[in-house]
């Protein structure tokens, strides 16, 4: 009866308009204040141990790495090398926009920027080209996903702070599923070109190949410092994404020049602004899972799951449709904060692996991303090509139904998510 309380209380909030966190915030305080005897002293105590956590400092770090990136030019020489190495097979220039989305998401974290990043530079020499503008839409929406799948990955982060599963593991378990998706996508992508005889570039030389990775090696190179720097026990996860924001800031202001020390200043506050917004809903999600624990929700639901003999096939089934649904509504922070606590303990009641079960989470959040009505992509999208959501959520279907399929595969392949943090840890 409380669980439906809250879960009523949250939705009627949330239908007024009113933003995700301060809906959780809001649900959780009337809650409290008119059914429990929970004195107020906790909840307060509760709202700072609740962001006490030194795995939350790698949200602001790779935030601002990522910021770093986008305005420093590393986007582009991205570009010019993915473009170099596959830009003569049918559709070239789109492969190169799934290649470079790959690259740029293992050095930014996020699925946003990595859209802006490489569509504002890509959509206009696609269309220059004369590749209708909703086919290269439709790549860059759903490629720039795998910003939140290969690693670092901001939305990992949030899920180890929800459930406390090592940010490490996460990481190298999001390698083999992010480079899978993102041969799916190319595939696809390509598929498409060929049946509709899209352009094709002029093949590079192995020489001009060169030449381009040189230019973008040092953009490259920050994959090998964060990967490489927990895998080799360097540095932690959090420590990695406060040397990825130094390093970004080095190369975009140094190395490349392509970004001013005057822009400096509104880079920080940008990175400051998001990741204020992004620690706000944290702590009130960090209130929701109290008050969820509280009333002992979790582990009902997990008894509920387990009394009506519900195996592992069918509750994962049953939370990648809850977790479809819930991306219709909410972004993905606001999904992984709220659902991570609730379902954690049913999938851990199953003896489904944590970090197995956060890589789903993760690519249900990355389908999420790229449909309507909430889908981050989409929006950002449309603001670089000028297109309708309506039309772009047409553009995308090729790719979003790919994501699905890709969802079951991961979904019911564990090894796919296990095997290389196994082989790490």
């Amino acid at each position: 009866m409380n669980a439906a309380i809250i879960f009523i209380l949250l939705i009627v909030l949330m239908l007024t308009g009113m933003p995700v966190s301060i809906s959780l915030g809001l649900t959780v305080l009337t809650f409290l204040f008119t059914m429990t005897q929970v004195p107020v002293e906790s909840v307060a105590l509760k709202l700072f141990t609740g962001i006490e956590n030194f795995e939350i400092m790698a949200i602001p770090f790779f935030i601002l790495a990522g910021n770093f990136l986008t305005h420093g030019g590393v986007a582009r020489r991205m570009i010019n090398f993915a473009t170099s190495m596959v830009g003569h097979w049918h559709g070239g220039l789109a492969l190169a926009g799934v290649v470079a989305c790959a690259l740029f998401a293992a050095v930014s974290g996020s699925s946003p920027a990595t859209v802006v990043a490489i569509g504002s530079i890509l959509m206009p020499a696609m269309v220059k080209q004369g590749y209708p503008k909703s086919f290269g839409a439709g790549v860059i929406t759903t490629s720039g996903a795998l910003g939140i799948l290969i690693p670092p990955s901001i939305v990992m982060v949030m899920y180890s702070v929800s459930t406390n599963t090592s940010v490490g593991k996460l990481f190298m378990a999001g390698v083999v599923p992010g480079l899978i998706l993102a041969s799916m996508l190319g595939l696809t992508t390509w598929a498409l070109a060929r049946k509709k005889n899209y352009p094709r570039m002029k093949r590079s030389t192995w020489a001009e190949r060169m030449a381009a990775f040189r230019k973008s090696a040092w953009g490259l190179l920050l994959i090998v410092i964060v990967m490489g720097g927990i895998y080799t026990g360097v540095f932690t996860p959090t420590e990695a994404a406060a040397m990825s924001a130094v390093y970004a800031f080095v190369i975009a202001v140094f190395v490349y020049k392509d970004l001013k020390l005057s822009q400096v200043p509104k880079v920080l506050l940008d990175s400051a602004s998001m990741s204020a917004m992004l620690l706000y809903i944290i702590t009130n999600a960090v209130l929701f899972s109290y008050l969820m624990t509280h009333e002992n929700i979790p582990q009902a639901m997990a008894g509920w799951i387990m009394d009506k003999g519900f195996g592992p096939v069918s509750f994962l089934l049953v939370v990648n449709i809850l977790l479809l649904l819930a991306g219709n509504v909410m972004e993905p922070s606001s999904i992984t904060l709220i659902m991570a606590p609730i379902l954690f303990p049913v999938a851990s009641a199953l003896g489904i692996d944590p970090v197995h079960f956060g890589i789903i989470m993760t690519v249900n959040m990355e389908v999420g991303m790229c449909h309507p009505p909430v889908g981050l992509n989409l929006y950002v999208a449309s603001g670089i090509t000028k297109m309708g959501i309506t039309e772009l959520t047409v553009a995308v279907m090729p790719w979003l139904l790919t994501m699905i399929a890709f969802l079951l595969l991961i979904t019911y392949v564990p090894q796919l998510s296990l095997w290389l943090p196994n082989l790490v840890f």
